[in-house]
């Protein structure tokens, strides 16, 4: 399966996507493109060192969303990508990539969603004082990471946690987690009936 990344920053979870694949944990997918709104981001780095073709742009460069995303879809459609997959996008999804990518494109979000979504989620967990936080992998619609949840994993918060420490924790199941939903998805394992995922 052909996928394309969208990430905002240094790009460690579309790190963690190509080691994976290096590895031989995570089979049966190609990294097509990485799509980057922020033309200074490391993770453009990451993939030019990858060999994986990038698609950066500026939203203030065009008319508004549907255009850029125009120009997007484009790219994805020149590389023939089935699965878009968000880690680490800053930017809410418009009409022009849902109806052509609903129901295949994926989102990770550093919380237990419902719970926490939006920007900041982990420094929001830890500020509320919540005991368990996770991580979501969800599929994308309209909303701000409304979309019906595939898979998600905990997370403890320690009574010695600092705000830093804890980021690291999830981190690290960021990195585990979506690698092995990819692969699901991928292999046709995962079946989405209304709002509730299931794993064949």
């Amino acid at each position: 399966m052909k996928i394309a990344v969208f990430a905002s920053g240094s790009g460690s979870n579309f790190g963690a996507i190509v080691q994976a694949l290096k590895t031989g944990q995570l089979k049966g997918v190609e990294i097509s493109l990485l799509v980057c709104d922020r033309p200074d981001a490391y993770v453009i780095k990451r993939a030019e060192q990858e060999g994986i073709p990038v698609f950066s742009f500026q939203s203030k460069e065009y008319a508004g969303k549907a255009a850029y995303e125009q120009a997007i879809l484009r790219h994805l459609r020149e590389r023939e990508v089935e699965l878009i997959v968000l880690a680490g996008y800053m930017r809410l999804i418009g009409e022009a990539l849902l109806a052509e990518y609903e129901g295949k494109m994926i989102n990770l979000h550093p919380s237990l969603l419902p719970a926490f979504p939006g920007k900041d989620a982990i420094e929001q967990a830890f500020d509320y004082g919540v005991k368990i936080t996770g991580v979501t992998v969800h599929y994308v619609d309209a909303g701000m990471d409304t979309g019906p949840i595939i898979e998600q994993r905990t997370v403890v918060v320690e009574a010695e946690d600092t705000l830093d420490t804890l980021a690291q924790k999830i981190h690290q199941q960021e990195h585990q987690l979506l690698p092995e939903v990819i692969e699901k998805v991928a292999a046709g394992k995962v079946e989405m009936v209304g709002r509730k995922v299931k794993m064949r």
